[in-house]
């Protein structure tokens, strides 16, 4: 059995040391001067950055995009793997690592993101964190890399206490130590949360699919996270092997360009997407 592969590429020299005894694979398909690129995404906000950039910037570099969205977090590793993507712009890098460690993936994660979605604390009957009654109950992540993520925001908010030494990326609810309100802890699907909602006293959800709502991190929540030292940042994955690809090179570049984090500034100017370069 192959030993998952994730790497981070801090620069050029880290590209190609990675990329040695690698031997990659067919990476998109190329028509005269142009590359086509298959790239999965999330709708929002990643596919409108992926759009944005097919429509502005990847003629230029000789590529052209072609954008295939996913509302299943399970599918884009999976068709990247299998050859059907050839790259994929969904996940941060907990979810990345748990998700090759599980699966047997072999990827490649390059550095640094590109952007990050705060995570929110929201209520619709609630108007504040000390509204909350005791036993009140929480919606949550049930997948390990965003639960981990949403227990930490809870412990800032000073809700819980995680038990010591315990990794607040991994993190899980067996792991709350303090729960002075009693909370109950409500998991479920990642894209079922906001939908929930109403049927919670408060839920802690994902930047994209509270954008999907409708629902504004900055606006709309009780509490959100941080960006400053953030290590969920959204980033650009490929197959090993693959990460020394002309092509992959030049949408890496373009995912990394001032056209783009103007464009991330500019359309969500509330911060709920923040440039991670």
């Amino acid at each position: 059995m192959k030993t998952p592969f994730i790497a981070l590429a801090a620069g050029a020299s880290a590209l190609l040391l990675a990329g040695c005894g690698a031997t990659g694979s067919e990476v998109g398909t190329t028509e005269g001067d142009i590359t086509t690129l298959t790239v999965g995404a999330s709708a929002v906000p990643h596919g409108q950055i992926l759009e944005f950039i097919d429509e502005n910037l990847a003629a230029d570099a000789g590529l052209d995009l072609e954008i295939v969205t996913y509302d299943d977090y399970t599918m884009p590793n999976r068709a990247l793997s299998d050859g059907d993507l050839d790259a994929n712009y969904f996940q941060h890098m907990p979810y990345l690592q748990s998700e090759a460690e599980a699966q047997g993936y072999e990827m490649y994660a390059f550095e640094p993101g590109i952007h990050i979605e705060p995570f929110a604390l929201y209520s619709e009957k609630h108007a504040s964190i000390d509204e909350l009654p005791d036993g009140a109950q929480i919606g949550i992540n049930n997948d390990p890399a965003n639960q981990g993520r949403a227990l930490t925001l809870l412990q800032h908010e000073g809700l819980i206490t995680l038990a010591d030494g315990v990794d607040p990326v991994t993190a899980t609810i067996h792991d709350v130590a303090e729960n002075p309100k009693n909370l109950q802890f409500i998991e479920a699907d990642a894209g079922m949360l906001a939908q929930t909602l109403a049927d919670t006293d408060a839920s802690v959800i994902n930047g994209n699919n509270a954008m999907e709502a409708g629902l504004s991190a900055t606006k709309d929540s009780l509490a959100v996270e941080s960006p400053e030292g953030n290590p969920y940042q959204n980033i650009l994955v490929v197959r090993s092997g693959d990460e020394t690809n002309e092509a992959i090179l030049a949408l890496n570049d373009l995912t990394h360009s001032e056209e783009v984090r103007d464009y991330i500034t500019q359309t969500w100017p509330d911060g709920e997407v923040i440039p991670a370069f």
